[in-house]
């Protein structure tokens, strides 16, 4: 089944761009109680996934950095950990499962690479659950 009835738009995910800074990050995430976020170029394109272990690594590894300058770092200068990768909107909904196993979303990309939305590893969950549990009549 084509991932696009699974998908999340991108108007509805909690993204951010990669000209943001280190402090924009740590903030969006602690309001919407995330552990990470897809990254978005100035072009729209899938940039990466920046996580809290990303922001923590970024903080131990400046060692003259201090919270309140934490405004001063770009996110697109932060060593990424991990890579989520992108999947084309074409893509089948059975061909997320491997990437659902390490990550918590999918990225999804149109023709262009633009960034168009996330399936996440709770949709296809639910998915497979539906294939495995028959319903009752």
């Amino acid at each position: 089944m084509n991932i696009a009835f699974f998908l999340t738009p991108k108007e509805e995910v909690v993204w951010i761009a990669e000209d943001s800074t280190m402090r924009q990050a740590i903030e969006k995430m602690e309001y919407h109680r995330y552990t990470a976020m897809p990254l978005v170029d100035n072009e729209g394109r899938y940039a990466g996934t920046i996580t809290e272990g990303d922001l923590l690594w970024g903080l131990k590894h400046t060692p003259d950095l201090r919270f309140k300058d934490t405004n001063k770092v770009r996110i697109k200068n932060i060593s990424k950990y991990q890579y989520n990768k992108p999947v084309s909107i074409d893509s089948h909904i059975e061909d997320l499962i491997p990437l659902s196993i390490t990550q918590n979303f999918i990225p999804v990309v149109d023709d262009h690479e633009k960034f168009i939305g996330i399936v996440k590893r709770s949709t296809i969950i639910n998915y497979l659950y539906n294939k495995l549990i028959p319903k009752s009549s």
